[in-house]
């Protein structure tokens, strides 16, 4: 993990945050700058193997959030994310910040179903998703698209922020 990774983090987790919630979208134009800079940093202050550590986060973030995205449940702005964040922290605190994002965001969508009224839906909607899933694609909705407003989305930003953030008090 570079030594400074925590503020350039902390600055891209808070636009990303903000854009998230107020659009459902996480920009390329924060992301992917981040990423590059992530992989150039750790090579400049920690030669070939701050290189390997930042191309091992960034292929955890992407195979992780990568699967999640092929299965309909993860936005690709929060791949990229994700994937630039393990870039600068390396891929044994990126593990950390998965687990304790996915526990995070756990916690946000139950609430959110909660006070939406709509639980049971959730809940039946995941069990269709563990139990009748077919192959890939076969369980995304047509309409589940950002351009449809009636859809529930969630902006999962924010609890990538909690994840990563939680992260680097704990290492």
């Amino acid at each position: 993990m570079n030594s400074f990774a925590w503020w350039p983090t902390v600055i891209v987790l808070a636009v990303a945050t903000f854009t998230d919630v107020r659009s459902r979208r996480i920009p390329n134009w924060l992301v992917l700058p981040f990423l590059a800079i992530g992989i150039a940093v750790s090579g400049w202050l920690h030669g070939w193997h701050g290189l390997g550590q930042s191309f091992e986060g960034l292929g955890l973030g992407l195979l992780i959030y990568g699967f999640l995205f092929w299965m309909g449940g993860m936005g690709a702005g929060d791949v990229k994310l994700c994937a630039a964040i393990g870039a600068w922290i390396g891929p044994d605190q990126l593990f950390i910040a998965l687990v304790i994002t996915g526990l995070a965001g756990g916690v946000m969508v139950l609430s959110w179903a909660l006070f939406g009224g709509f639980l049971k839906d959730l809940f039946t909607g995941t069990g269709n998703l563990v139990f009748g899933w077919k192959g890939p694609g076969s369980v995304r909705d047509p309409e589940m698209v950002l351009a449809n407003p009636r859809k529930r989305k969630i902006p999962y930003a924010p609890a990538i922020a909690i994840g990563t953030l939680i992260s680097f008090f704990s290492h």
